[in-house]
């Protein structure tokens, strides 16, 4: 991923040449390895570049041959090399990009060309071939990458866009997070809709399509495969985001397997190469490999943890990585180390929500730790919990139609809380998450699995199958990938049966705890007691979500920051409390204990 940014209906757009670069320039970690910028018409386009695929010759913006069209764009797109066959040979890609594909395809299909993409990705296209100019600008489908539009009214006419709130905030008087699954056309200044899956139903939350397939446990597990195999795609050094629990761990075990395969083909391509070159028999070791490109030089998975000392996810994690045979790091942070990082972690998140927040302050020292030993991309686990209902506050359902029209809901808001903390915790340093469970393919197949088969029970509630597995969260998961091809099960029972912790939870029950231990201490009863004067938009509840807004309000004062905050809250009428870590369901001990 890469950090873009775009404003389109300027007067004189080389005279904002030099404010523009400045407000690009805040979104450099995102894309510390090159800065690009395009001067239009009436436009500027820039691109701070994070390069993962087409490393030597995929600057942007890019631009097309005869120089009408320009593109900036953050992500990835997975099929492209299909993409590219399908152009045909008139048109002549000046890069290994896989982002190019989409100027042609755009020339040829006009908006049509943002439902053909499979990927994860924000760009901003501008067409000079018209007149006025024409830009288009597009989010994926679930909102994994984070896109901004702004306008200002000291220029009615212009509209803005960037990655990141922060390039836009002191420019723009009203801004918005832009609808995943969207497209955008200065034409006619219209945003529609262009992601409408089978299984999406209607905007409002009691107007879903209710699923009844029932389970096909190969297809799950085929299509989850697939979707890690197409993330695999990279030219620089990848690794998987461990934590021990089922969604990374099921993660890190496909990415193995593929892994694997990858680099015993290329092993025996070597072999192939020595044999045809000397007459003896070849015996290379793999420190005589020096073709392994697709793997990144390492033809082992390397995989990554954090959590407080003896925390449950690095024990966990530690288990799943020697069953793996990753090659593992892990990392202990103290309570005082993630106190110590919050500030930067609301800079780079943009919300005062705290479940993202204190989830975030982990992956974010983590990914400092990776990005230091030269990664450039992770697998993550994001997703699962929305898309098969794992949260453990989805007991509490009264019945399938609310079960899945909470999954709907809350798939729909990912980018509001898990995929921005993915996306901006991870991209602070310079690093790319993906995130498999999102593959739009994956979320055919499973979203449209009868909602009667996610249901569950917990603690002395708890059901068993016909072979003795508990009915827990996630079970359909955990059933389609208890099997053994080629002999070896892809996790050992405790980690593919292991109930869910919220990720702040399983990094330590002390890092929640401690955060509210010193939100206790530094926020006064006084401020506390006048907080509903101070905001009434979204006024905290708790002195950690105090001391959370009072922390983002320093760094983002203007109003129009805080109204593109979303914050994460569980359902109240299902009898959930208010706070989002799941000790606080009442089901999380007598689990532990039935288990």
């Amino acid at each position: 991923m890469c950090g873009i940014i775009a404003f389109h209906g300027l007067e004189k757009p080389s005279a904002d040449r030099i404010r523009f670069l400045a407000l690009s320039k805040r979104l450099r970690h995102r894309g510390p390895d090159w800065s690009g910028c395009h001067v239009g018409k009436d436009a500027i386009l820039g691109h701070e570049r994070l390069a993962i695929v087409g490393v030597d010759m995929g600057a942007q913006p890019l631009v097309s041959e005869d120089g009408t069209i320009i593109l900036t764009v953050n992500g990835e797109i997975y099929n492209h090399v299909a993409l590219r066959a399908s152009v045909g040979s008139d048109f002549k890609f000046k890069s290994h990009s896989d982002c190019e594909v989409i100027i042609p395809l755009y020339k040829k299909h006009d908006k049509e060309v943002c439902g053909m993409l499979d990927g994860m990705f924000s760009f901003v296209l501008l067409d000079e071939s018209v007149t006025p100019s024409r830009i288009i600008a597009a989010r994926d489908p679930i909102g994994i990458t984070t896109l901004y539009q702004g306008w200002s009214s000291k220029n009615p006419g212009a509209v803005y866009f960037a990655s990141e709130l922060k390039a836009l905030v002191t420019e723009c008087d009203k801004i918005i997070s832009f609808p995943p699954g969207h497209v955008y056309d200065s034409r006619d200044q219209s945003t529609t809709r262009y992601f409408v899956p089978t299984w999406w139903g209607g905007d409002a939350p009691n107007d879903p399509v209710l699923p009844t397939q029932p389970v096909d446990y190969t297809l799950l597990r085929e299509t989850l495969e697939a979707a890690v195999r197409k993330r695999l795609m990279s030219e620089v050094p990848y690794g998987v985001l461990l934590s021990g629990g089922l969604d990374s761990s099921l993660i890190a075990a496909i990415a193995a397997r593929e892994t694997e395969k990858v680099a015993q083909a290329q092993y025996e391509a070597r072999q192939r190469k020595l044999a045809e070159a000397s007459s003896g028999p070849p015996t290379p070791k793999w420190d005589d490999l020096t073709d392994q490109a697709s793997l990144a030089s390492w033809p082992q998975l390397h995989s990554f943890s954090i959590g407080l000392e003896n925390s449950p996810d690095l024990l966990a994690a530690r288990k799943a990585a020697h069953y793996l045979g990753t090659v593992h790091h892990e990392y202990v942070f103290t309570v005082q180390e993630g106190l110590d990082a919050i500030p930067d972690v609301i800079y780079h998140l943009e919300t005062y929500d705290v479940t993202t927040v204190r989830a975030s302050t982990p992956m974010y020292l983590l990914s400092r730790k990776i990005k230091a030993m030269g990664v450039k991309m992770v697998l993550s686990g994001e997703g699962s919990d929305e898309i098969f209902g794992g949260y453990l506050y989805f007991h509490a359902a009264p019945d399938s139609t609310s079960f899945h029209q909470e999954c709907i809901r809350r798939i729909k808001n990912l980018h509001t809380s898990d995929c921005l903390r993915a996306n901006k915790s991870t991209m602070a340093w310079g690093l790319e998450a993906r995130v498999p469970f999102l593959d739009k393919s994956f979320l055919e197949v499973a979203m449209n699995i009868d909602a009667k088969e996610k249901m569950f029970s917990k603690g002395t509630e708890q059901q068993v199958d016909e072979d003795g597995r508990p009915k827990m969260e996630k079970y359909i998961l955990r059933r389609a990938f208890d099997c053994s091809p080629a002999g070896k099960p892809y996790l050992p029972k405790s980690i593919l049966w292991r109930q869910k912790e919220q990720f702040s939870d399983g990094v330590g029950y002390s890092w929640i705890d401690g955060i509210k231990d010193h939100a206790s201490t530094v926020v006064s009863d006084e401020a506390f007691a006048q907080r509903a004067e101070r905001w009434s938009l979204d006024t905290p509840d708790t002195k950690e979500a105090y001391l959370i807004r009072d922390i983002f309000d320093g760094l983002f004062p203007l109003e129009t920051a805080a109204k593109t905050a979303v914050r994460w809250i569980p359902r109240g009428d299902w009898g959930c409390a208010a706070d989002p870590s799941g000790r606080s369901v009442s089901i999380h001990n007598a689990a532990y204990e039935t288990n």
